[in-house]
């Protein structure tokens, strides 16, 4: 290995500091980013990345792996015994079908296509499993191989121009579909090849609203693999806004949504950077957006609604790290019912995170078991939460200790 080439994390013996400031590299962080996000000063963070000081306890670990949003919190130690995945869930059981039919290509041809009206009636029955159900992993997993397999067939066998671009617009929703059963599971590759594949489908499909789903799932793709790629999900999301934008005066209710989940995205991802001014002012357009639709609309794929922009507020004052602004949109944002179980369990998994920051830990557990209430599944692939949980297994208050490792048992991060 040449003398310059950059360290592995994975190599021993590698120091705690070394392996920070590898992961750090690797996520395109500069150390005062990284610093900022962990609330200590970049001068302290030299000194543990040169090794001057010593490893911090598990706290600072478990705030260091949320940044840098490592694997495993074995990457991060370098210590087996601490094998505990994070930001990515243990691997759902129907992974392995689902990508065995993401990477199948029938050149024979053989599979005879279901008519389209009986193909749109199981999409719509997906996804309406994928929001009501609690386990929506499991529910739609089931359904993934053959919807796949199903929708890769209608496009292949589509005849004139115009059967083809229907085909597409289903694929496409079946990718997108695919693109939520796979996000945080351990296979970063089949991720991108569904995110990919959905934009392509979505732009050979023509359809608005297909194209706007899949850019807004592309994006979130880019701004999940960190800092680096926070330009790439702001050009994705711009461009789809352009896109829509000469639509809207005169656009559905799908439409409108869509064009408004992708200008939260703007917020969002301003909000990562810490860009308050920025994030505010894209959230109050979304907000503008969501006012549009009528008071029980929510958009079929992202949730989009009036009552979701409270939950939005809450990512945005989180992400900002103002854990008393994230308290106080939490309060707000209770005085709406969020339809989506997962993406209820979401919100509050926001919320536990907003509790956290505000010194409120006793309250964050709290928040956490009601999200494992309404959808397990979602818990159990949330780094965030699975981070806070880990974390307070090791609290000096007894009852708060046992509280977190009994949700710890039940989410799967401890055995019983």
């Amino acid at each position: 290995m040449p003398s310059d080439a950059t360290p592995d994390p994975y190599a021993d013996p590698l120091k705690f500091g070394q392996r920070v400031q590898v992961l750090r590299e690797r996520r395109g962080m500069t150390r005062a980013q990284l610093a900022d996000f962990i609330d200590i000063s970049p001068h302290t963070l030299k000194k543990i990345e040169n090794g001057q000081q010593q490893p911090p306890g598990l706290d600072m670990v478990m705030r260091i792996a949320e940044a840098l949003r490592v694997s495993n919190l074995s990457d991060l130690t370098g210590h087996p015994d601490m094998h505990v995945p994070l930001f990515t869930g243990p691997g759902h059981p129907r992974l392995a079908a689902v990508k065995a039919a993401v990477d199948n290509f029938s050149l024979a041809a053989t599979v005879e296509p279901p008519p389209v009206a009986h193909l749109e009636a199981r999409l719509d029955a997906a996804w309406k499993a994928r929001h009501g159900a609690k386990n929506h992993r499991e529910a739609i997993g089931k359904l993934l191989p053959d919807l796949i397999r199903d929708t890769q067939a209608l496009a292949r066998h589509a005849d004139s121009a115009r059967d083809r671009r229907a085909a597409q617009a289903l694929l496409a929703q079946t990718y997108s579909l695919s693109q939520f059963f796979i996000a945080y599971q351990p296979d970063a590759s089949l991720l991108w090849r569904v995110a990919e594949r959905g934009m392509v489908a979505a732009q050979d499909s023509g359809d608005p609203h297909a194209i706007g789903v899949a850019a807004w799932l592309l994006a979130q793709a880019h701004r999940d693999s960190g800092p680096r790629h926070f330009d790439a999900a702001d050009a994705i999301n711009l461009e789809a806004v352009r896109f829509l934008d000469p639509l809207l005066p005169d656009a559905p209710d799908d439409v409108l949504a869509i064009a408004g989940a992708l200008q939260f995205e703007l917020g969002y991802t301003a909000a990562c950077r810490r860009e308050t001014g920025t994030a505010w002012h894209h959230w109050d357009k979304a907000n503008a957006m969501a006012a549009r639709l009528s008071a029980d609309y929510y958009h079929p794929v992202t949730s989009f609604s009036r009552a979701i922009m409270g939950a939005h507020a809450v990512t945005v004052a989180v992400e900002l790290h103002q854990g008393g602004e994230s308290v106080r949109q939490a309060a707000k944002a209770d005085k709406a019912v969020i339809k989506s179980r997962p993406r209820r369990a979401r919100h509050r998994i926001e919320e536990a995170r907003g509790y956290q920051l505000d010194g409120q830990p006793d309250v964050a557990i709290a928040t956490l078991q009601k999200a494992f209430e309404a959808a397990p599944e979602t818990i159990r692939y949330n780094g965030y939460a699975r981070r806070i949980v880990l974390e307070e297994t090791e609290s000096k208050q007894a009852a708060r200790r046992r509280r977190a490792s009994e949700l710890a048992v039940q989410i799967g991060i401890l055995a019983a």
